[in-house]
């Protein structure tokens, strides 16, 4: 059997130094002093974040949305452009957009609803750095039913007493009043399930709020599984809710994402662009 030699920083060169984690990967949230050096960290994260959503099948024609609040103009964030396909997203294609939907920096044009959204939830959460939503496909067959998310699994006991139910579908989201309503509904929680519409998940930074959303998804394709083969067992309450606080914080979200960002950083470098 051959031993493969574990991987050596000039092993990485052709990455940007800010996409390296380490000497061989970072285990806890790095920090910043320089907020040009955390933006473009967030950025990169974020083109990260939305590639990996295409590669799982999570776009759907032009919905779809993660975002990153700037850390220097807290009431700006960063947002894929309208009509780019997730999988082809570069650091560069990313948009800045202020509290009143204009585009400060950027090329393209930012998706209405994506502002409406995320611009209410930023506002409402100041702990929030990033924000994903998007028409995944058993996250909308999910918010078709009658149904919250039951600790089931291990995975789904992140979201125990967690998540709230939207209820009030009205169309398109388009009115900033409906976006307001959104997060008020959201309250503290890491995730929403957006009745008829589909999955909302908010993290203290853009890798949890990305991992929220991509476990959360996975969980409601578990659920709709369990449910149609016959009878549940649910964790008990004691067992969930120690659970959740075992995985359920902002850090397990964090390290989740990291194997995934570094599969895509290291097969996809032109994210970086």
């Amino acid at each position: 059997m051959t031993i493969r030699e574990p991987l050596k920083r000039e092993d990485l060169t052709p990455l940007p130094e800010s996409a390296l984690i380490g000497k061989y990967r970072s285990t806890t949230p790095p920090e910043f002093t320089d907020p040009a050096e955390e933006r473009r960290h967030r950025k990169e994260r974020l083109a990260a974040a939305l590639r990996l959503f295409g590669k799982f099948g999570f776009d759907e024609g032009v919905a779809g949305h993660i975002t990153a609040r700037d850390p220097e103009f807290t009431d700006h964030f960063w947002v894929n452009p309208f009509a780019v396909p997730f999988r082809l997203i570069k650091v560069s294609d990313l948009l800045l957009v202020d509290e009143e939907g204009n585009v400060v920096q950027g090329e393209y044009l930012v998706n209405r609803a994506a502002f409406v959204i995320h611009s209410a939830v930023h506002k409402a959460r100041p702990d929030v750095v990033g924000a994903a939503h998007s028409h995944s496909i058993y996250g909308k067959a999910f918010s078709g039913t009658d149904q919250h998310l039951e600790p089931l699994s291990q995975d789904a006991c992140v979201f125990y007493n967690d998540h709230a139910i939207f209820e009030d579908y009205t169309g398109l989201v388009n009115e900033v009043e409906e976006g307001k309503r959104l997060a008020d509904t959201l309250g503290s929680a890491k995730a929403a399930v957006m009745r008829n519409h589909g999955l909302l998940t908010v993290g203290t930074s853009v890798e949890s709020a990305a991992w929220w959303f991509i476990t959360m998804e996975r969980c409601a394709q578990a659920q709709l599984i369990a449910k149609a083969a016959g009878p549940t067992s649910p964790v008990s309450h004691e067992n969930a809710k120690l659970t959740h606080e075992q995985s359920g914080h902002e850090y397990a979200g964090w390290i989740q994402f990291i194997p995934l960002f570094e599969q895509i950083a290291r097969s996809e470098r032109d994210l970086f662009d």
